[in-house]
Parts: C-alpha cells; sequence; structure tokens
C-alpha cells in the first residue's frame, strides 16, 4: 500500500494568560488565546495566531502573525515536540472503532 498522501500536519495549542497579546485588524482589537502550527513539508514549523474580540462577541475567523518572542517561539516548539510523542504513540481506533468521536 503506498503512503498516504498528507495535505496538513497540525495542531492547535492554547496560549497561557500570562503569555497573550492583544492585536488590531480593521480597526477591532483581539486577545490572542490560540496559535495553530502546521509542520511544512520541509519539516520547519509555521504558526499563526487566533483569537477574540476584546470588545465581546464572536468576530471573524482571523488569523494573525505571532510575535517573534522567545516564550512564544518555545511554545511553539514544545507543542510540535509534544503532538510528535502524541502521535508516534497512538494505539489506533477505540474499541468502538468509529472514525468520527
Amino acid at each position: 500500500m503506498p503512503e498516504p498522501e498528507l495535505s496538513a500536519l497540525a495542531v492547535n495549542v492554547v496560549v497561557p494568560e500570562h503569555m497573550r497579546w492583544r492585536d488590531t485588524r480593521r480597526g477591532e482589537e483581539f486577545e490572542l488565546q490560540s496559535i495553530t502550527v502546521r509542520l511544512l513539508p520541509d519539516g520547519t514549523l509555521a504558526a499563526k495566531a487566533y483569537g477574540r474580540p476584546v470588545a465581546g462577541g464572536r468576530g471573524g475567523y482571523v488569523s494573525f502573525r505571532v510575535p517573534d518572542v522567545p516564550e512564544l517561539r518555545d511554545l511553539v516548539t514544545d507543542a510540535a515536540s509534544s503532538a510528535a510523542r502524541r502521535w508516534a504513540a497512538h494505539t489506533g481506533f477505540g474499541a468502538e472503532g468509529s472514525v468520527d468521536r
């Protein structure tokens, strides 16, 4: 059987409260609360941040650049390493054999 073609390898990481930051898009201020980390085909990582409008409400699904600061770089790197360990240790489908849990 040929190796499956993967379109994306991504994990979502919660940004701890003390590391969250704010950014503005289209005149609306957002608090960035999560980071989506993608593993690119060349083995490097890419990251985008997402959050909620500070004024409340749902707001749009808008991505933001992750600032290049050591604490956030470490969070992204640690999350990728943790995800790799979890994926490597997977045990297949559960007892029910269900694809959609």
